[in-house]
Order: structure tokens, then C-alpha cells, then sequence
């Protein structure tokens, strides 16, 4: 195969990891321009040199792996911080206070489902510190907010099942809407601190759209939106939820998604 033919395959394979890389940067960040520049001086590192790229690596760890140098080299810090909402430059002071290498940890276990090996390749710790650096995160993270959250999700076990797991983290359920309309009305009769929405509503309506609705009407909050299909929002070519859960999710990703939004609020509007 040529250098040529490498590098278009090379590219081919990165092409299809990176929306998920796009969305744990953008996690990362909390800004979805700071989390694209990350993600883009990521595939620039890559596809500059071909010719040092391990074929037995899985292309998935390696981009993450990559990511994590130039995250590290960067200080680990929002490129352009003075784009900053207020909200989004107190989170980063309350993330600047917590255990070096636990967010991101947790984010990779919880999120982008990483093995604790993976983990540790990635970061570059040992693998026996990845359990406590989980720890530690899911401590810190939990404890640090906690609100009144709404729930917007049309399927009753589905929203039963996340409202239980909101609760036990200690955050206070305000209900449960099925449609859009449902979601600004019960948004209006109880504000709630954030929002965890479903894309797809009963009435055939959007998630998306009833979070606009509510941002519109009182203003921006943290929102975590579920989807069985997170590559069609990550595109980089429209504003992007910074929190997004796979279906089917696990309790450990609501949880995770639900701690680290409590430290961001988009400040775009997500289009549907």
C-alpha cells in the first residue's frame, strides 16, 4: 500500500471515531469550540505523521490517546477562555479544584465505555490508579451540586428508571413531561436547576426543541439529552448538546452525565 493509500485509510478510520471523540472533548471543555479545536490539533497530530502508527492499536484509543497528550501539553485548559459564559468560567474554577486526571477517567469509563487498561494507556497512569481515580471522581463529582432536575422521556419504565437514579445521586425530581408542550409547562409550574431530555417524544415531537422552548422562556441550563443515535448531532456543522447519552445507557453514564452538567450550561441553542 502506498503513503498515499495509508493515509486515506488512516483517515477513513479516524473519520468514523471521531464524532465520539468530539463529544468527549466537548464534555471535557464544556465549550463546543474549545472541544472541536482540541479534537481538530488531534487529527492534525495524526495525519501529519502516519508512518509511526501502530496497527495492532485500536484507531479508537489511539485518537483518545493522542488527545489526552495535546489536552496535558495544553495545561489542560479551555483554548480561548475569555469566550467564556460566567457559568462556564466558574465551572472551570470548580474543576480547576478537583483531583488531577479524575474527570477525565471518569468520563472515559462512563461515557465512551473504556476498559481501565484503555484508561490508563490513555492518561498515561498506572493501571492499578484508575480504579481510585474513578473513585475519587464519582465522589467529588456527586457531592459537589446538587438540584432540582426535570425529566423530559415519553417511555414510562425508561423515565421511572432515570428518576430513581437522579434521585439516589440526591437531586430532587420535579417530573416527568412526555411531549414538548408538557415540558414547558411542567418547566413553568416548577423551574427546575437542569433538564435531562429524550430526543424523540410521543407526540412525534422534538427533546431538543422543547429544551429550546424552555431556554427561551427562563433561560439557559445544564440539559443531558438521550439518543439512540449520538452521530447524527455530532456533525461540527450546528451548536451540539455538550452532554449526550447513548441508549441503551447504563446507571454509570447517568450519573456521570448528570454530575459533570451540573458544572456547564450551554450557552448555543441546539438544532434539531
Amino acid at each position: 500500500m502506498s503513503e498515499l493509500e495509508q493515509q486515506g485509510s488512516l483517515a477513513s478510520a479516524i473519520g468514523a471515531e471521531l464524532p465520539f471523540l468530539r463529544r468527549y472533548a466537548r464534555a471535557l471543555t464544556g465549550n463546543q469550540d474549545s472541544g472541536d479545536k482540541y479534537a481538530a490539533a488531534t487529527l492534525e497530530a495524526l495525519l501529519q505523521d502516519a508512518s509511526w502508527v501502530d496497527p495492532d492499536t485500536p484507531i479508537k484509543l489511539l485518537l483518545f490517546k493522542t488527545f489526552s497528550s495535546i489536552w496535558k501539553s495544553s495545561g489542560s485548559k479551555i483554548i480561548a477562555e475569555e469566550n467564556l459564559s460566567e457559568r462556564e468560567a466558574r465551572a472551570q474554577k470548580h474543576l480547576s479544584e478537583l483531583t488531577q486526571n479524575t474527570r477525565e477517567a471518569l468520563l472515559l469509563r462512563s461515557i465512551e465505555r473504556f476498559s481501565t487498561f484503555e484508561i490508563a494507556q490513555i492518561v498515561d497512569v498506572d493501571e492499578n490508579e484508575v480504579s481510585e481515580l474513578l473513585e475519587i471522581a464519582r465522589r467529588e463529582m456527586h457531592q459537589s451540586i446538587q438540584g432540582r432536575v426535570m425529566v423530559i422521556e415519553d417511555e414510562a419504565i425508561i423515565a421511572m428508571d432515570i428518576s430513581a437514579i437522579v434521585e439516589l445521586m440526591g437531586h430532587e425530581v420535579t417530573g416527568v413531561a412526555r411531549t414538548r408542550d408538557g415540558a414547558v409547562k411542567l418547566a413553568n409550574q416548577q423551574p427546575p436547576d437542569m433538564i435531562l431530555a429524550d430526543i424523540q417524544l410521543a407526540d412525534k415531537s422534538s427533546g431538543i426543541d422543547a429544551v429550546n422552548d424552555i431556554f427561551a422562556q427562563m433561560g439557559e441550563r445544564p440539559v443531558v439529552f438521550i439518543t439512540a443515535f449520538p452521530e447524527r448531532l455530532l456533525t461540527g456543522e450546528r451548536p451540539e448538546p455538550a452532554f449526550l447519552i447513548t441508549k441503551p445507557y447504563t446507571e454509570d453514564q447517568v450519573q456521570s452525565a448528570v454530575s459533570q452538567a451540573m458544572f456547564f450550561s450551554s450557552s448555543e441553542q441546539i438544532e434539531s
